[in-house]
């Protein structure tokens, strides 16, 4: 078989996977449902695999439909970027950006800027994804990711840069105070009722407690509630269900706003590094560049 005709129904698989529909797909890439139906339908006979399990409610990846896509991305962003270096308007930043970034944060601080940077750039087309699970760049096609915690020795395969520390703190609601009181001291902690933040396997966050320089206690609490999730956890304490340790970027518009108090800030501490990660080589794509440099500039945490 001629590499060609290996390519031949790619972009169209890709656009449906993405759309969820052969209807959406051909409204993006200017065909007719049909001829995009077809088009998948071809590929999947020459794989001699459904790609897709077809209902009459909904269009769905199968397993293999699932692999076959994460390389099919791949293929056709260094395709794209192998257009892009050739191309004669390489100085601005075009084609499809394949961006992830850990859901809350990403939500947070990271959509209002690629908003922003979308807008500055129309001929771009960003594709971005909130999840708090491990992305491999490679395999998934991403462009540039955000991650908060990390690896302390990099592969050479990935391009990194450090952005700060995520500083956290104990905070809780004014009217959750004025009834229990105010903490004096570390101690006093365990009187309190506890926000804490619970992965899917059960477990939960310890908190960390500052005694001195070099000193760091993980302390396991008995939570009143557990949940997986930041912007809950804020929402459990501004409801008053007690007292949580949060990292500064989470809650600095509700303390601003008087909706929480910190507690016991002498006891401030450390959290997870934060890092710009994306694979070595594409730094060279402007697209990638200029991403790198928006959150290289507005990501920095102290």
């Amino acid at each position: 078989m001629f590499p060609s005709e290996r390519l031949k129904g790619i972009e169209n698989f890709v656009a449906t996977a993405d759309a969820g529909s052969f209807t959406a797909a051909a409204e993006r890439l200017n065909l007719t449902s049909s001829a995009v139906s077809k088009s998948v339908g071809r590929l999947e006979d020459r794989l001699r695999t459904r790609l897709f399990e077809r209902t009459t409610r909904r269009l769905a990846l199968t397993d293999a439909g699932v692999a076959f896509y994460r390389t099919c991305v791949r293929v056709l962003s260094e395709l794209e970027e192998a257009e892009a270096v050739l191309a004669a308007q390489r100085s601005e930043p075009i084609g499809r950006l394949r961006m992830d970034a850990p859901a809350t944060f990403g939500r947070l601080r990271v959509w209002p800027l690629m908003l922003r940077f979308a807008q500055q750039h129309p001929h771009l087309r960003p594709h971005v994804s909130f999840t708090d699970r491990f992305v491999d760049l490679l395999d998934e096609g991403i462009d540039v990711a955000i991650r908060i915690g990390g690896a302390d020795h990099w592969p050479g395969s990935v391009g990194h840069r450090y952005l700060g520390s995520e500083r956290l703190i104990f905070c809780a609601s004014p009217d959750y105070l004025t009834k229990l009181g105010t903490p004096a001291s570390s101690v006093e902690l365990v009187q309190y009722d506890a926000v804490l933040y619970g992965r899917a396997d059960g477990t939960t966050s310890p908190w960390l407690i500052t005694h001195g320089p070099g000193t760091t206690e993980r302390r396991t609490m008995e939570g009143r509630i557990t949940v997986g999730n930041g912007e809950a956890q804020v929402a459990a304490v501004k409801a008053g269900y007690g007292i949580a340790q949060l990292a500064t970027w989470l809650v600095c518009e509700e303390i601003a706003q008087g909706q929480l108090v910190q507690v016991l800030p002498e006891l401030a501490t450390q959290g997870l590094p934060l890092n710009l990660v994306w694979p070595v080589g594409r730094q060279l794509l402007p697209k990638v560049d200029a991403m790198l440099e928006l959150l290289s500039a507005e990501l920095q945490i102290a």
